[in-house]
């Protein structure tokens, strides 16, 4: 990718590539990540769709992530036993959900982190998230105006968002599309993009093998968007969403 080049990536199932696409743009550039998911699990692989922010973390040359929008169960007490909370030290990496209740880490170190309250106990921390849905885009200025680098890489991808905007393999966001296309409007206005990758379309998955199949289903809920949508339908609003971005970015 070159500078302010937009790639679009196709499914989430491949959003650790923006992982390699970041690379090219170091030293010192922030990220800005739009997500219903954190990415950010310790288990192998280490470069793959749910584990690649926190490979990203590890980076000395990254001055900062904040990822904006997830609301998914990978934030509830049995996902945190494998997240990456280490990412959270020195705020290197803020997380800021549209909306989920606090969340526990059992047996675990919480580090403080400016996008938390942090409530320690004996056995486990109560992690308060400051929830987006109380003030989107307050809160997002808020965030943006203090990034230690102006320039920066923003990753989208559309499970962030409700279904009516975006139909994915994956469960639905509670973003709308404005809110997003405001958020992105200020990060036009205020930063110097380097780059910018889209993921969240949708193809129908075919996987070679018992095993790989399996992996696939366990993967993946049962309840994704796409499900029994209409191919014309998926691509229409799909596009639909990809063009109001595009054309927001290139105004």
């Amino acid at each position: 990718a070159l500078k302010n080049d937009i790639t679009l990536l196709g499914s989430g199932d491949f959003h650790h590539v923006s992982l390699f696409l970041i690379e090219q743009f170091l030293p010192s550039i922030s990220v800005i990540i739009f997500d219903h998911h954190p990415d950010w699990f310790l288990l192998p692989p280490k470069k793959a769709c749910g584990s690649w922010v926190s490979e990203l973390s590890r980076n000395p040359n990254i001055g900062k992530i904040v990822l904006f929008g997830p609301s998914s169960d990978d934030l509830d007490a049995l996902s945190m036993l494998t997240a990456d909370l280490s990412s959270l030290d020195k705020n290197k990496l803020e997380i800021y959900p549209y909306k989920h209740s606090p969340s526990l880490s059992l047996l675990r170190r919480v580090p403080d982190n400016v996008s938390i309250s942090n409530q320690r106990r004996i056995f486990y921390n109560k992690i308060n998230w400051r929830e987006l849905r109380t003030d989107p885009l307050g809160i997002f200025s808020e965030v943006i105006q203090r990034l230690p680098s102006k320039q920066v890489y923003i990753s989208i991808d559309k499970d962030c968002l409700r279904k009516e905007y975006a139909l994915t393999n994956w469960e639905e966001g509670s973003l709308s599309l404005d809110e997003l296309l405001s958020m992105l409007d200020i990060i036009k206005s205020k930063l110097d993009i380097a780059g910018l990758d889209i993921t969240g379309d949708y193809s129908y998955p075919r996987v070679r093998g018992k095993i790989k199949s399996y992996i696939n289903r366990a993967d993946h809920p049962r309840d994704y968007t796409a499900r029994n949508k209409p191919q014309q339908l998926i691509n229409e609003i799909n596009e639909e969403t990809n063009l109001k971005i595009l054309d927001l970015l290139s105004s």
